[in-house]
């Protein structure tokens, strides 16, 4: 890519080089990002997840403050993501019993100058991940599937839905 091109990619520059956005001219509006994501398991782990009775305790209930806490460290583990203060961070778990699957959502919210999907699809990630910590004793083939965005809300690009 020439200097002369610029790049649709934010996080590089003309020359190619990876940077962080200056995202300070940009105005300060209330954003959200819905994500979403499951995990598939044998049904008797889902049985176990289901009725509480796994041996570490409320997998759940852990997962939905893991997810949390993931959504508040986004920009600790993706290089280029700004920090930024999140003002609500809301985690909903739908079971699936016919699939044996438990459905993730994350919904983000702050009032900044950048938008907040890294940290909806980080914390899916790590709700997803603190189930398949806690049941893996019992199910090592569990699979995370369809970790995406679904909506966001906000910004110069305004409202996209998937």
């Amino acid at each position: 890519m020439s200097s002369s091109t610029p790049n649709p990619l934010t996080h590089f520059d003309a020359d190619a080089q990876a940077h962080m956005v200056d995202v300070g001219a940009k105005a300060e509006t209330r954003r959200v990002a819905i994500a979403t994501g499951r995990i598939v398991m044998l049904p008797d782990t889902f049985a176990m997840v289901k009725s509480g009775s796994a041996k570490k305790g409320d997998v759940l209930g852990i997962a939905r403050i893991a997810a949390i806490q993931g959504s508040k460290r986004a920009s600790e583990l993706i290089p280029l993501c700004h920090p930024i203060p999140l003002t609500r961070v809301a985690v909903e778990f739908e079971l699936d019993e016919a699939e044996s699957a438990i459905r993730c959502t994350v919904t983000a919210e702050t009032v900044g100058r950048t938008g907040v999907e890294m940290e909806a699809l980080t914390a899916v990630n790590v709700g997803l991940l603190t189930i398949y910590d806690m049941c893996k004793a019992v199910d090592r083939g569990m699979r995370m599937e369809g970790i995406q965005l679904m909506e966001k809300l906000g910004g110069k690009s305004g409202h996209w839905k998937a």
